[in-house]
């Protein structure tokens, strides 16, 4: 694993509080919010797809839920034409994908680098450590399903263990269960702030909702900001990857 311990840069580093963790992150957010949109575009164009594929008619789905509410139970979820088919397909997509919402970690250091940015930036993480990149998305996926079985609470709590995970791939070519020891370890430590930024992060991500639900394509993409600058408040900010040897 490559430890980058040399931080000094002319990056701007936010200190170790929330407030100036979401800060930070909401300015990179602004600066780099078309590259996000774009990264959501291809997942959201690609989950159609799916649909289409697979006979997954998600608007119906939706008003058979409404129209029958407690009514319909898990047998009927299951029974749903398509449904089965577009789960299998769509998780095995997101995982393929996450390389690219992961790739804008990269872009926010380039942003908080002030670098030019292209729009090749946001597949970086397709030639930066993919395969530990899909593992541990494929880790985190199977325990917050583990842990929504269970209850919302112990998710909410557990999963900020997560949280500094995908940056700690990117920047130092960690393994996925290298990245996961440490993650666990920074956020033991400094577990009280990172739980709330990675809850305003979480209810930023969502606000979309508001927008008629449309605009959560919007904004979901802001945790990932915020991991970056999470990692930046606790690890510094890290070297610029632009001529780092693949």
């Amino acid at each position: 694993m490559d430890n980058f311990n040399e931080f000094d840069s002319p990056a701007n580093v936010p200190t170790k509080e929330t407030g100036s963790i979401i800060s930070h992150a909401l300015e990179i957010f602004k600066n780099t919010f078309l590259y996000c949109f774009l990264a959501v575009v291809i997942y959201f164009l690609l989950s159609i797809v799916i649909q289409l594929l697979t006979g997954f008619d998600s608007q119906l789905f939706v008003e058979q839920v409404r129209e029958r509410g407690d009514g319909f139970g898990y047998g009927d979820i299951i029974a749903t034409p398509g449904f089965v088919t577009y789960s299998g397909a769509n998780f095995l997509v997101t995982l393929l994908l996450t390389p690219i919402f992961v790739s804008l970690i990269y872009v926010a250091n380039k942003s908080n680098f002030k670098q030019p940015i292209v729009v090749s930036d946001i597949f970086f993480a397709y030639k930066q450590n993919f395969i530990n990149i899909v593992i541990y998305a494929l880790i985190t996926q199977i325990a917050l399903f583990i842990l929504l079985i269970m209850c919302v609470l112990p998710a909410i709590f557990v999963m900020p263990f997560f949280f500094l995970g995908y940056p700690i791939l990117i920047f130092e070519k960690a393994s996925a269960f290298d990245a996961l020891k440490k993650s666990f370890a920074i956020v033991q430590e400094n577990y009280g702030t990172i739980l709330l930024t990675a809850l305003l992060a979480g209810l930023i991500s969502i606000a979309g909702v508001v927008l008629c639900c449309v605009g959560i394509y919007l904004t979901i993409p802001f945790v990932y900001v915020a991991m970056y600058s999470t990692y930046c408040a606790y690890q510094g900010a890290p070297r610029q990857l632009d001529n780092y040897k693949q």
